[in-house]
């Protein structure tokens, strides 16, 4: 499969997120929220192929094509999240209000002693998420990203926020020594979150039902999720608008096993799942799909298709 997203541009650059974070910080939330109409205008006239695949998105959710307004809305949906993670990281929660929904579930799990691994997808806002481990200083939040993929963003973001930059899980340093930290943060009782709905170069895929037609999704997360042997919970950030957000929490796994005779069982039952519970959301909640590539692009010889017991190494 070609990976589309990880070959697309950071969008704007350095300079321009440079820009919205000095705008956001110094001359006040509603100034920025205000330079996202002609940001999103720009990006409309600019990125015709993410134009494109929001319309498609549309098209499978709705019957018919994105409108215009539609697209528009999308994108500026988009920056503002990202607008929003300024203020998330660097002022906390003052400026929000973020619904919680299941936030017992990973509370008991962090009770009874255990870390847990929390999964997301790149739908809303999963930054969203820090709401746990900022309203609860003994919430030890540790994400799982690669910096290289948007290293401007990421920079920017780590400049606001030095603790998450330190806490953060790089697995572009390289799986085996991510793998080792992610396991020492299980074992202290930490929350391990990372995104299982787009595939990394290289990773293993596995097609489930998804909006219509069979979409790839990776198996990393599930290997991890077993190597651990820690509760998997979904978490799922929906932007509700303006400065509104909904957190929902849901235990998905006490503990993935993958059988080493029913492997491949075992990961297109949870993949089909998972894709499951996303395809619940994005229909709820199409505005807060922010994969904007073809999600369905036609597979090559690395995904395997739910129920074929072949996978390629």
């Amino acid at each position: 499969m070609s990976l589309a997203w990880q070959h697309s541009r950071e969008g704007g650059g350095r300079f321009a997120i440079w820009l919205i974070r000095a705008a956001g910080l110094y001359l006040g939330r509603g100034f920025a929220r205000a330079a996202l109409y002609p940001i999103t205008l720009y990006f409309y006239w600019r990125r015709p192929e993410e134009k494109r695949c929001i319309r498609d998105f549309y098209r499978r959710v709705q019957g018919r094509p994105a409108s215009a307004w539609q697209v528009l809305k999308q994108i500026h949906a988009f920056s503002c999240t990202i607008l929003d993670r300024v203020y998330l990281l660097s002022q906390g929660l003052e400026r929000f209000d973020i619904e919680v929904h299941g936030e017992e579930q990973p509370q008991a799990i962090l009770a009874s002693g255990r870390g847990m691994l929390l999964l997301g997808s790149h739908y809303g806002s999963f930054e969203a998420l820090r709401a746990l481990s900022i309203r609860d200083a003994a919430v030890k939040l540790r994400v799982v990203l690669d910096k290289q993929q948007t290293p401007a963003l990421t920079r920017l973001l780590e400049e606001l926020a030095p603790d998450v930059g330190r806490d953060a899980i790089d697995i572009a340093e390289g799986v085996v020594p991510a793998m080792l930290t992610m396991a020492d943060a299980a074992r202290q009782c930490h929350m391990i979150a990372l995104l299982a709905d787009r595939p990394r170069a290289g990773e293993a895929t596995r097609l489930a039902p998804f909006i219509g037609d069979p979409a790839p999704f990776p198996t990393g997360p599930w290997q991890v999720a077993a190597s651990l042997g820690v509760p998997v919970v979904l978490c799922f950030g929906t932007y509700l608008g303006g400065n509104r957000y909904r957190l929902d929490f849901e235990v998905f796994e006490d503990k993935v096993t993958l059988p080493r005779q029913q492997r491949e069982a075992a990961l297109d039952a949870l993949v089909t799942r998972y894709a499951a519970r996303l395809e619940h959301y994005a229909r709820a909640h199409p505005g807060n799909w922010f994969n904007f590539f073809d999600f369905w692009q036609p597979p090559a010889m690395d995904v395997v298709r739910s129920g074929n017991t072949a996978e390629s190494c």
